[in-house]
């Protein structure tokens, strides 16, 4: 890819899994409106979260990446922005304390509102209309008007993404963060679960240190660390005439930012070489994911390297690996060692969520919380063998108490999956969930303690 890159190269490409835009008409008019609006994240915010995963290619601190799978206009309200951000914080809080790391904090949220699907259509009965591809795009309501592509979601996408934006903003430097908040984050159904207790003691025990440092003079006023935490948003960049539209031009160094979010990634659907996806990404500044399934290869990985990060700038890129619970000791071994043998710079990350995906009896998308954990134990074993490092993780989560995942503590079970299964798209893990598997992580972080 030595042709010159710009915002719009992309489109000499084959761009996969894109909408067919039934008014091209409506759909410049929006862009139009986009490419002039503000950015919704700034280029020095972006170069801060590139120094934080430069750490976490050097193992000096990991990757938490996490939210909705995808995101809704009907459940949008701050209740449910600042749920989603508690869970976060919560498990941020096991993984620093039990891993000894810096937690760098990722959400899947204000822009992961576009899905790739399997099927340009979906049929019911006899009627066949366009996929449900995420409500940047159409609605999920089976009917003809619902499922026509409409092109001023995009700007709705943009608006809500600037709410939730600030509001992220306000709960991450307002305070609510605050350390001595600990124990605020637990939500009333997690507290009495064994893990809401293991995380009670590891609060209490911080509060504890809290009080210690407040009698020697460091607090939450002089000390702005204990008071704020840095959270960044991510979303898989897949509606390309989105993310063109809020890519900028940074005036202190002339290089090209992608606005949408700070960081992005290509999904496994989208990754080919020789594809638009890949194009566009190659040349905004953004720090990139790549999703990469039991189809990818050695040379898969190596070429991504070359076209996503030539300079083998550390942090640069991340792959996230989704393999299955029972696949990874096949398939990622392989990659590692190309990558490590070539000296590139890479941050593995493992979704432990897209290859365990299997359908209940009773019809529902599923996943087994033993499959996820069981992926995250194989995940750490390889790198282990392997003698490189685990950067992160990546999950579809909620801070709600939903029933779309079974086990876990709380033992969710298929029987239980009607009960609260409001996702529109993938199965997530609930808050019980979530903790469990932070100290799961937590636990296999001891074995890379430095």
């Amino acid at each position: 890819m030595s042709n010159p890159w710009q915002p719009d190269s992309w489109r000499k490409f084959n761009a996969l899994q894109q909408p067919e835009w039934p008014n091209q008409d409506e759909l410049q008019q929006v862009c139009k409106n986009l490419s002039s609006y503000p950015p919704l994240v700034f280029a020095g915010e972006v170069r801060s979260l590139s120094g934080h995963l430069k750490r976490v290619a050097n193992g000096k601190a990991f990757l938490l990446q996490g939210g909705d799978c995808a995101e809704s206009f009907g459940e949008f309200n701050a209740n449910a922005i600042r749920d989603k951000l508690k869970i976060l914080l919560q498990m941020a809080v096991i993984l620093t304390y039990g891993g000894g790391r810096p937690i760098v904090k990722v959400g899947r949220i204000a822009g992961q509102f576009a899905k790739p699907r399997s099927s340009p259509t979906e049929t019911q009965g006899d009627q066949t209309l366009p996929s449900f591809r995420g409500e940047m795009v159409n609605d999920p309501d089976f009917s003809e008007s619902s499922r026509n592509p409409e092109p001023n979601r995009l700007e709705r996408v943009y608006f809500q993404s600037a709410s939730t934006l600030n509001l992220l903003r306000a709960f991450t430097s307002g305070g609510f963060a605050d350390l001595h908040s600990l124990n605020n984050w637990t939500r009333d159904f997690v507290s009495n679960s064994p893990q809401g207790k293991r995380y009670a003691e590891i609060a209490d025990k911080l509060t504890d240190a809290l009080k210690f440092m407040d009698t020697v003079g460091i607090n939450s006023t002089n000390t702005p660390v204990l008071h704020e935490v840095e959270y960044f948003t991510s979303h898989e960049a897949l509606i390309l005439d989105y993310e063109q539209a809020l890519t900028r031009e940074d005036s202190l160094t002339n290089e090209y930012y992608c606005c949408s979010a700070h960081m992005l990634w290509i999904g496994e659907r989208t990754r080919q070489l020789d594809g638009a996806h890949v194009e566009f990404l190659r040349g905004v500044k953004n720090p990139i994911g790549v999703k990469l399934g039991p189809s990818a290869t050695a040379e898969d990985a190596l070429r991504l390297c070359d076209a996503l990060n030539p300079q083998n700038i550390p942090g640069r890129l991340t792959f996230i690996t989704r393999f299955g619970h029972n696949k990874v000791e096949e398939n990622l071994p392989k990659l590692i060692r190309s990558i490590k043998q070539a000296g590139r710079s890479v941050i593995w990350s493992c979704d432990p969520m897209h290859g365990n995906t299997f359908t209940a009896s009773s019809g529902y998308k599923t996943r087994n919380v033993d499959h996820v954990m069981s992926e995250i134990r194989s995940f750490f074993a390889v790198h282990k063998a392997e003698g490189t490092c685990p950067g992160g993780v990546h999950f579809e989560l909620t801070g709600d108490a939903v029933t779309e995942c079974v086990g876990g503590s709380h033992q969710v079970t298929e029987a239980h999956l009607p009960e609260r299964y409001e996702t529109t798209c993938d199965p997530r893990l609930n808050a019980t969930q979530s903790l469990d598997i932070a100290f799961l992580i937590t636990e296999t972080l001891q074995d890379f303690k430095k």
